[in-house]
């Protein structure tokens, strides 16, 4: 689906992927784009210079996203593409206090229920639309040091698999994004864990909103702006326990480096 002549909505578009995508949907010539983020004056700010409409909007509660669903089809008559962009890193094991494995499911997991359960039935009554969700190669790979942020990510996955399986044969499209290192706020924590192959091949936000462009022009379900996370999840499937024991090494060799 081209952008082109598009009603768009972007979660977490104050900064980041997000405003990289807020900013090339409206250059790519989007009939309008709404910049929706819980830091509404950073999504006043990115809709400002694109000439798009801000919303403030914490995706973790349900009525927040109800209501922006809601008022985008109230002033435009439907959504075409939704990217459920926004999400936030936990890092730890399961000591991890309950409140922020609470608090990282509610934004990286439930944001993308609630947007599925208020914006799919527009779409589903037009025949058509897209959901485009920002997961991570985390929801393919697992993460080494941070199981909430790995846990979350693999069930969102999951739900866009099934948002898939469910709906694509009633005009629905349903892309994952996919990338590594990213040069926004949560990539400077994992150069602080040691994760330094994440920082050496980051991408600039504009260059992955580039490559999400295409992919949702291709309909791929999987948009990877970097392509060796398709290598490595083709090993993961082939042999799951040598990529396990990878993994291990992986992490022991990052530990043993820092310690």
């Amino acid at each position: 689906m081209d952008a082109a002549g598009r009603v768009i909505v972007v979660t977490g578009g104050a900064k980041g992927i997000g405003r990289a995508l807020a900013t090339r949907f409206a250059s790519a010539g989007a009939k309008a784009v709404i910049v929706a983020d819980v830091d509404g004056d950073g999504a006043s700010g990115v809709a400002d210079e694109i000439g798009a409409t801000a919303v403030r909007c914490d995706v973790s509660r349900e009525s927040d996203v109800k209501e922006l669903v809601d008022r985008v089809e109230a002033d435009h008559g439907r959504i075409d593409i939704f990217c459920s962009n926004a999400g936030i890193a936990v890092g730890g094991g399961p000591q991890a206090p309950n409140d922020e494995w609470q608090r990282i499911w509610d934004v990286n997991v439930m944001s993308h229920v609630f947007v599925a359960r208020h914006a799919l039935p527009g779409m589903l009554s037009r025949g058509e639309g897209y959901l485009l969700g920002t997961v991570s190669a985390a929801g393919l790979l697992n993460h080494i040091f941070a199981s909430p942020y790995g846990v979350t990510k693999a069930a969102a996955l999951s739900l866009f698999e099934w948002l898939s399986i469910a709906h694509g044969g009633e005009g629905i499209r349903v892309s994952c994004l996919c990338p590594q290192g990213v040069k926004t706020d949560m990539l400077a924590a994992e150069k602080r864990l040691g994760l330094e192959f994440l920082t050496d091949n980051a991408l600039e936000p504009h260059a992955v909103a580039e490559i999400v462009l295409k992919g949702l022009r291709d309909e791929r379900f999987l948009i990877l702006p970097h392509p060796e996370v398709a290598d490595y999840f083709r090993r993961k499937a082939d042999d799951y326990d040598r990529w396990l024991k990878g993994m291990r090494r992986l992490r022991a060799n990052i530990l043993s480096a820092s310690s």
